[in-house]
C-alpha cells in the first residue's frame, strides 16, 4: 500500500519514482560492505538488526508522512535489505554444514522463498480490509509489528562461528580475499553471474500486471492473472532441491516458456499459464544456483562473495528497468517479455559449464 500512501500524500509519479530509485541505490551501495560486515561480525545479529531498520522506516511513513520521511524510510529499508543479503545465505549454509545437512540447503532456501511469497499474498489480501477498518495507521502499525517479529525470529537462528576482529586492516584484507576468490576459484565467477541473472529476473514481476492487462481481459480479472503467475513462482520455490540434474536446462526452458507465453498472451490470456511456468522455473533454478555457489565458497568469505551476487542482481534489475523504459516506446509488454527471455539461454550455458548437479562442497 505504500505507493498509494505516497500518492495520497500528494506525491507525483515522478516523486514516487525518485523514491524507488533511492531505495535501489541504497541497497546497491551497501550490498558489498554489508557482506564484509557479515563475515567479520555476527551474521545473526545483522539478521536481527535488518528488519528493525525496515520497521523504523515504516514508522516514519506511518507517523510522519511526507517526502522527507518517505525518502528516509526507503534508505532504512534499503540498508536492511543489504544487511540481510549474503548474511542469511551464509548463516543457513554454515549451520546446515555443521550438522552434516548441507545438501538440504537448496530445498530449505527454496521453501523459505515460497513461504515468503505466500505470506506476501496473504498480506496483500489483508491490506484492503485493514485499511478500511483503521486507515494507513492500522496498516503501518501492522507492518511495524511484523518487522519486530521477524527480528525476534532471527535471534532463534543458531550461529556456530566466532566473531572476528574489527580492525580496518582486517576488513580490507577480507574484501581483497573475497574478490580474489571470486576471480580465481574455479566456477565461482560463472556462478555469481548465473545467480545475479536469475535473481534479476525477479524484477520482471513488476511488469506482470501490465502483461496481464495487455491480454484484454476486464480489469477485475487482471489480479487473478497476476495471482496465477505468483502461484507458479511459489510452486518453483516449493520444488527447489529436487531434480537437481535438470538445473542446467531450467533457465533455457524458463526463457522459452516466457517467450511463448508472452507472445500468446497478446492473443489469449491462456498464455499467462506458460509465463507462470517460466517464473516457477526461475525460482527453482535460482535456488539451485545459489546452492551450487555456496558449495564453491569457503566460510571465511562466504557472505562477502554472496553479496557480490546481490550487487549483480541489483545491477541487472536496474538495467532491466532502463531497457524496458526504452523498449516501451516501440513495443508492448508481450514482445518485451519475449525478448527478456533471451538472456536466460546464456544462464543455461553457464550452469551447464559449472556442472551444477555435482561437486563437493568446500570447507
Amino acid at each position: 500500500m505504500y505507493a498509494v500512501l505516497f500518492a495520497d500524500s500528494g506525491l507525483s509519479e515522478a516523486g514516487i519514482s525518485s523514491l524507488f530509485a533511492l531505495w535501489s541505490f541504497t541497497a546497491f551501495a551497501l550490498e558489498v560492505p554489508s557482506g564484509v560486515w557479515a563475515d567479520r561480525f555476527s551474521r545473526r545479529t545483522l539478521l536481527f538488526v535488518a528488519p528493525l531498520l525496515t520497521g523504523a522506516g515504516f514508522a516514519l511513513w506511518t507517523f510522519l508522512p511526507g517526502y522527507t520521511s518517505f525518502a528516509a524510510g526507503f534508505v532504512l529499508w534499503g540498508a536492511g535489505s543489504a544487511l540481510r543479503s549474503g548474511a542469511l545465505q551464509a548463516l543457513v549454509h554454515e549451520g546446515l554444514s555443521g550438522v552434516g545437512a548441507a545438501g538440504a540447503y537448496a530445498r530449505l532456501i527454496g521453501r523459505s522463498q515460497a513461504i515468503g511469497t505466500t505470506a506476501a499474498l496473504a498480506a496483500t489480501a489483508a491490506a484492503g480490509p485493514l485499511l478500511a477498518a483503521g486507515g494507513y495507521l492500522a496498516v503501518g502499525v501492522a507492518s511495524i509489528a511484523v518487522t519486530v517479529l521477524t527480528a525476534l525470529a532471527a535471534l532463534r537462528l543458531p550461529e556456530r562461528r566466532r566473531e572476528a576482529s574489527h580492525d580496518e586492516a582486517a576488513y580490507g584484507a577480507l574484501l581483497r580475499d573475497a574478490l580474489t576468490e571470486a576471480r580465481q576459484e574455479p566456477g565461482v565467477a560463472r556462478m555469481l553471474a548465473v545467480v545475479s541473472l536469475l535473481a534479476g529476473a525477479a524484477a520482471l514481476d513488476e511488469y506482470v500486471p501490465l502483461l496481464a492487462r495487455a491480454t484484454g481481459v476486464d480489469a477485475p480479472l487482471v489480479p487473478l492473472l497476476v495471482l496465477l503467475v505468483t502461484a507458479g513462482a511459489t510452486a518453483g520455490g516449493w520444488l527447489a532441491g529436487r531434480g537437481m540434474r535438470w538445473a542446467p536446462a531450467a533457465p533455457a526452458a524458463a526463457g522459452l516458456c516466457l517467450a511463448v507465453g508472452a507472445g500468446t498472451s497478446g492473443v489469449h490470456p491462456v498464455g499467462l499459464v506458460a509465463v507462470a511456468m517460466a517464473f516457477g522455473a526461475f525460482d527453482w533454478a535460482a535456488a539451485a544456483a545459489d546452492a551450487r555457489l555456496q558449495e564453491l565458497l569457503g566460510d571465511r568469505t562466504r557472505a562477502t562473495v554472496t553479496s557480490l551476487a546481490g550487487l549483480g542482481s541489483e545491477a541487472a534489475a536496474l538495467l532491466l528497468f532502463g531497457l524496458w523504459a526504452l523498449g516501451s516506446r516501440w513495443a508492448g509488454p508481450g514482445p518485451l517479455f519475449a525478448v527478456a527471455g533471451l538472456p536466460f539461454l546464456a544462464g543455461a550455458l553457464l550452469l551447464w559449464r559449472c556442472n551444477i548437479s555435482n561437486g563437493p562442497p568446500r570447507q
